[in-house]
C-alpha cells in the first residue's frame, strides 16, 4: 500500500476549497448538456491542469503517482464528471505528448497553455469507418515541402467544440501499418481544420464531443510530435496515461457513492430498522468497497511498474478493464439502493450510471482490453 506523504496530501486537500463550487448544478448541467466556462475558469484556478509537467513550462511537477493521487481526490469531491473527463482528456491528449515527444519550440509555445488552462486539448485517433480498428485510419497526410497536408475525418472527439489544440493522428505512409501513422499538432484557426456542432450522448453530457474535418488542411512539418511514422509510439505512451488519469478519477467518483450509500443505508428506516441492516443491502455495499479498492490497487500498482519502464500491456488492460466494470456495477448498486429516490435525476446517482457506460468504451473498448490481455498469454 502506498503511503501518502505530507506535501501529497496537502496537495490534495487543497483541491477541496474548490469542490462545493465544481459540483454546483451538476444535474442541471447535465440535463442542458453544455460546457460551463465558469467551472473552467475554477480548474485553472486549482492548478490541477499543470501536475504532472514541468516547472519550466508553469507546470507543478508532480510525478505519476502523485498526479493520480491529486485526480483521485477530484474524482471524489467534484460531481461534475463530465468537466472531470474534461480536465483528464486536456492532460492526456495534447500535454502528455508535448512533454514526452515535441519539439523543444512546440513545448516552449504550448505547454504553458496547457499547464494554465488557457488553451484546453483534444485529440482526434477515432474514425467513423475503423472505431477501434486504429490501422484501418484512412485520414491521410501528404507531405507538401516544409508542411504537411491532411485530408480526412475524425469522430467522437471529447473536447472537439472547446479545444484550442488538437492532437491529430494520420496516415503519412499509406502502406507502411502501424509505422505508417504521424501525429501532428493542430491549432484551432489552421486552415482546412473545421469542427462540427456537439454530438449528444447518453452521458459525460457536460464535457463536449464532435467530429473534425480536414480538408487540404494545411501543418507546418514542425508540428509534428514523436517522428514522422512515429504516431503509435506516440499513441501508445498517451493511451498509458489516459486510462492511469481517467479511471483514477472514476475511483475517487466510486469513493464518494460508496460513502453515500453507506449513509443512506444507516438512515433509511425501512419496515422498522436501517435498510443496511438487511444482508442483500449490505452486501451490495461491501461490493461497491471490494471492487473500489481493487480497482484502485490495480491504478497505483500499474502506474508503479510504468515508472520503473516495465511492461504494463497487460496491466493497464486489466486495471482499465476492473475500474470500468467496477464504476458501472457499483453506479447500478447505487441506483437500487437509493431505490426510487435513485431513479430520480436529483439525486445524481442515474447520471452517474450513464457515466460509467462510457468507462466500457473510451480508452480502448473493454472487449479490446480482453484482447490485449489475450495476446500476452500467447492466444
Amino acid at each position: 500500500m502506498i503511503e501518502w506523504n505530507d506535501d501529497q496530501v496537502a496537495l490534495r486537500d487543497g483541491l477541496s476549497r474548490w469542490n462545493d463550487a465544481l459540483s454546483s448544478g451538476h444535474v442541471e448541467g447535465d440535463a442542458a448538456g453544455t460546457f460551463h466556462w465558469d467551472k473552467w475558469k475554477l480548474i485553472r484556478e486549482t492548478g490541477i491542469l499543470g501536475l504532472p509537467f514541468g516547472a519550466r513550462w508553469d507546470g507543478l511537477d508532480q510525478d505519476l503517482l502523485t498526479t493520480m493521487y491529486v485526480l483521485e481526490g477530484l474524482g471524489e469531491g467534484c460531481r461534475d464528471g463530465g468537466l472531470n473527463f474534461s480536465v483528464t482528456t486536456s492532460l492526456a491528449s495534447v500535454g502528455v505528448p508535448l512533454q514526452k515527444f515535441g519539439r523543444p519550440e512546440l513545448r516552449d509555445r504550448f505547454l504553458p497553455r496547457i499547464c494554465s488552462g488557457e488553451s484546453i486539448g483534444a485529440h482526434a485517433i477515432t474514425e467513423a469507418d475503423g472505431g477501434s480498428d486504429a490501422l484501418k485510419m484512412r485520414t491521410r497526410a501528404e507531405r507538401d515541402g516544409d508542411h504537411f497536408v491532411l485530408h480526412g475525418a475524425k469522430t467522437f472527439v471529447s473536447n472537439g467544440p472547446i479545444a484550442d489544440l488538437i492532437m491529430v493522428y494520420a496516415r503519412s505512409h499509406p502502406e507502411g501499418g502501424a509505422l505508417g501513422v504521424t501525429a501532428f499538432l493542430l491549432e484551432r484557426d489552421t486552415p482546412g481544420l473545421s469542427v462540427g456542432g456537439p454530438i449528444h450522448k447518453m452521458g459525460l453530457r457536460t464535457s463536449p464531443l464532435s467530429e473534425i474535418f480536414l480538408d487540404g488542411c494545411r501543418v507546418p512539418a514542425a508540428n509534428v510530435v514523436g517522428r514522422v511514422g512515429g504516431g503509435f509510439l506516440v499513441l501508445d505512451h498517451v493511451m498509458k496515461r489516459e486510462i492511469l488519469f481517467s479511471f483514477i478519477v472514476n475511483a475517487g467518483e466510486m469513493a464518494h457513492r460508496l460513502r453515500r450509500c453507506v449513509e443512506y443505508a444507516r438512515t433509511r428506516i425501512q419496515f422498522g430498522k436501517p435498510i443496511g441492516a438487511n444482508q442483500q443491502i449490505a452486501n451490495k455495499i461491501v461490493d461497491m468497497k471490494i471492487r473500489l479498492e481493487t480497482a484502485r490497487k490495480w491504478l497505483y500498482d500499474t502506474a508503479v511498474e510504468l515508472e520503473r519502464g516495465q511492461d504494463v500491456t497487460a496491466g493497464i488492460a486489466i486495471a482499465k478493464l476492473l475500474t470500468s466494470q467496477a464504476n458501472l456495477d457499483s453506479g447500478l448498486d447505487a441506483v437500487q439502493i437509493f431505490g426510487g429516490n435513485g431513479y430520480m435525476a436529483e439525486y445524481g446517482l442515474e447520471k452517474d450510471l450513464r457515466n460509467a457506460v462510457a468507462g466500457t468504451i473510451y480508452s480502448g473498448t473493454n472487449e479490446i482490453q480482453y484482447n490485449r490481455i489475450a495476446s500476452t498469454l500467447g492466444l
